[in-house]
């Protein structure tokens, strides 16, 4: 299985594990990821979530064969629900009731930038790279990337990396504001898992995690808005002839 779920004590982690596509998304991938959120969600003795990548990276993004499909029918149903279950990792991941804490040692691309973005903290090494990528392969970006960006790093980061296709590595990561803090890359996990190991107290921790989501919610554009405001243009980029 591509995705796994571990429980140590309060603490949830969530790997993404495929190393022949860099731990990108398929819809069977993110159909695991989602049900695995929803047990973080329903378990009320987990307090705080990890969310990490296996063999050296984060994610890729969508799965190369999903995108060529979308290229080739980007109006086809079965295409547009694999696409909306991806994007549905990226609201569940940011919306769910206990803090989360990316680990990050690898890359994150495209899709795998909104992942790693829907997180409430991000602890990267000095070699993680941020690459949005969607404009490389001549695509609209999807999945709320536009919102993330700018809600977390402002309209100047979200111009240079999308559009002007500029990756963002390392220490560059927490001065922009897209990271709490990087490390060499063996600490990483140590120290995502130590500060979730912080939230000993479920109850108290999902009350007020409740509380910040729905007043950070009041500062931006509902995710479900900005999935539709985004959701046309990246479907006319699909069915474009490069």
């Amino acid at each position: 299985m591509s995705v796994s779920l571990q429980v140590d004590g309060t603490v949830a982690i969530i790997t993404l594990d495929d190393a022949s596509t860099r731990n990108a998304l398929t819809m069977e991938s993110a159909r695991d990821f989602l049900d695995a959120i929803a047990t973080v969600q329903n378990d009320p003795d987990v307090a705080a979530l990890v969310l990490r990548g296996a063999n050296g990276a984060f994610c890729s993004g969508a799965a190369r064969p999903l995108l060529a499909a979308a290229r080739e029918n980007p109006t086809d149903p079965a295409v547009m629900a694999a696409l909306n279950k991806v994007y549905q990792c990226f609201v569940a991941a940011g919306t769910v009731d206990v803090p989360v804490i990316a680990a990050m040692r690898g890359a994150a691309v495209g899709a795998g930038v909104n992942l790693a973005l829907a997180a409430d903290v991000r602890i990267v090494s000095m070699e993680t790279k941020l690459l949005s990528g969607f404009l490389r392969i001549g695509l609209h970006p999807g999945g709320g990337h536009f919102m993330l960006l700018d809600k977390i790093a402002g309209p100047q980061t979200s111009v240079a990396m999308t559009l002007l296709g500029e990756e963002v590595v390392g220490q560059r990561l927490v001065d922009l504001g897209l990271a709490w803090e990087a490390l060499p890359d063996e600490q990483v996990d140590e120290r995502s898992l130590e500060l979730a190991k912080r939230c000993a107290d479920p109850e108290l921790v999902r009350a007020a995690m409740q509380t910040f989501r729905a007043q950070s919610a009041s500062r931006s554009l509902p995710w479900h808005s900005a999935l539709r405001a985004e959701q046309a243009a990246q479907m006319w980029s699909m069915g474009r002839k490069a």
